[in-house]
């Protein structure tokens, strides 16, 4: 009797462990936990992700597609009529001139200073290196928004480059055309307007000159300027050592009152950069025709 009651005590534990532990209907799968099912889920197994939680792979050809687009870009932004070309400028003089002498022209016995301080305003006594270099800088990134690769032979007023070297770095970067910029200067106030000087012989003295041409015709159309020409002459170190085709671009009288006020307002300095990009595009149109 002890037995049979122990046994049926067992027993009955045993039927209310079954009942706690295994819901009715429920088929237990070893080493799988069901957690409650919740609709519009989908399943996940392991090492998959949900489909709004998947990692975006890198699409290589968009990635190219855009790189292509930007070099694009880049190419419109610098396209323009001078596209391919070397132009060089020269802001005239420096900070202080290098009196030193140096010889005019190669195999020549005849020497200048290496060179000049320049003139400067009769009025407002500004050294003409300074209007040299900002009119400049002005015509660099005209040229430059004209797809033209800009040689620069300063940025700044503290230098000493001689015009032998001037020439020579415009040679060695092979420019195309080199534009010098100046401004005039006399001991009278009377004289003004601009004229442009080029070699009277020598190497590319003809195409100098059809260059200078181009220019002029260009400055005077957008300034309204005196002409005083296309000056042709063996006298500037800096034509004479140029194996380039290159010109002297004097812009106006800074001893002129009325010259001076126009050559410093920066409204007029405009006008000349139009006038000489016009030209510059003009010549190699011409000269490319």
């Amino acid at each position: 009797m002890r037995y049979g009651k122990g046994i049926r005590g067992m027993t009955a534990v045993l039927l209310l462990c079954v009942l706690f532990f295994v819901p009715v209907g429920a088929e237990p799968v070893p080493g799988r936990d069901f957690g409650p099912e919740v609709p519009g889920i989908p399943e996940q197994t392991e090492g998959e992700y949900a489909l709004d939680e998947l990692p975006e792979a890198p699409d290589q050809d968009a990635e190219e597609a855009e790189a292509e687009a930007a070099e694009e870009a880049v190419g419109e932004a610098t396209a323009g009529r001078l596209s391919g070309l070397i132009i060089g400028i020269d802001p005239g003089h420096q900070a202080e001139g290098n009196y030193d002498k140096e010889p005019v022209a190669p195999g020549s016995k005849k020497t200048k200073a290496k060179v000049s301080s320049g003139t400067k305003g009769r009025k407002t006594q500004i050294p003409e290196h300074e209007v040299n270099l900002q009119v400049s800088l002005k015509l660099r990134d005209a040229l430059a928004a004209e797809g033209a690769r800009v040689i620069m032979v300063r940025e700044v007023a503290e230098v000493d480059i001689s015009n032998i070297e001037r020439a020579t770095m415009m040679n060695d970067a092979g420019a195309d055309l080199v534009l010098r910029i100046h401004c005039n200067g006399a001991n009278s106030p009377k004289p003004k307007g601009m004229s442009v000087y080029v070699r009277k012989t020598g190497t590319k003295a003809a195409e100098s000159r059809e260059a200078a041409r181009c220019v002029l015709e260009g400055m005077l159309e957008t300034t309204g300027a005196q002409d005083r020409g296309v000056v042709r002459s063996n006298d500037y170190s800096g034509l004479n050592w140029s194996e380039v085709p290159s010109m002297l671009i004097e812009m106006g009288f800074l001893t002129n009152p009325e010259e001076e006020q126009l050559l410093i307002s920066g409204e007029y300095q405009d006008k000349l950069v139009e006038g000489m990009v016009e030209g510059v595009a003009a010549f190699f149109e011409i000269r490319n025709s």
